[in-house]
């Protein structure tokens, strides 16, 4: 699997998380988490378009 699918894919784990979770410190923190990984998958991606060039 790919790098960038596989975080994205992890973000939407905490995502899930964040909406099943009764605490709202721990949903706050998964929705942290889940923003996180959505950067850090477009950081990648923009990075591997420069390489291609």
């Amino acid at each position: 699997m790919k790098m960038v699918k596989a975080i994205r894919q992890q973000a939407a784990t905490a995502e899930r998380v964040a909406v099943n979770t009764a605490d709202t410190y721990v949903a706050d923190q998964m929705r942290t988490l889940a923003q996180a990984f959505k950067i850090q998958a477009e950081i990648i991606k923009k990075d591997k378009k420069k390489k291609k060039k």
